[in-house]
């Protein structure tokens, strides 16, 4: 019985080991607000990621944040390049009335049809493309980034 115990304790602390990891995994920090990632992109010469998701219903935002945005490639690049904003619509996660009128304007003013809808703009907010979900994994997303960041 004392083997059996702590063979379960083992497995639960390599569990939460092996979660915490995927969790750390990526570096990169997401903030809420449009307007403080617009000055703090301009102060440091930066492109603007907005991430308008659904987090605990949309399988394509899963996926996104699953082969992409949790991976160190993207973090690594992402912590040189870019400024990130995660707006998010979820249907079972409690949010303030304030955090889900801010990004219902968002989501009008930019137009948002659909989930995952990524938006990059340039270090002073304007609009350089609208673009979503793209397979191929976070070598080929960036890829996609610089392409529209050269533009």
């Amino acid at each position: 019985m004392k083997k059996l115990t702590v063979i379960f304790v083992f497995a639960i602390l390599m569990l939460s080991t092996m979660a915490c990891a995927k969790e750390s995994k990526s570096n990169s920090k997401w903030g809420t607000n449009l307007e403080n990632a617009i000055k703090i992109a301009s102060a440091q010469n930066k492109s603007i990621l907005v991430d308008f998701t659904g987090s605990d219903w949309c399988i394509w935002c899963h996926r996104l944040d699953n082969e992409v945005f949790s991976t160190k490639e993207f973090s690594d690049w992402a912590d040189k390049n870019l400024v990130l904003v995660k707006l998010d619509f979820p249907r079972n996660i409690k949010q303030s009335k304030e955090t889900k009128l801010y990004n219902r304007n968002l989501a009008r003013k930019y137009e948002i049809k659909g989930f995952p809808t990524i938006l990059v703009l340039d270090s002073k907010g304007k609009l350089l493309e609208k673009t979503g979900y793209l397979p191929g994994g976070p070598l080929k997303y960036i890829e996609s980034l610089k392409r529209i960041i050269k533009k």
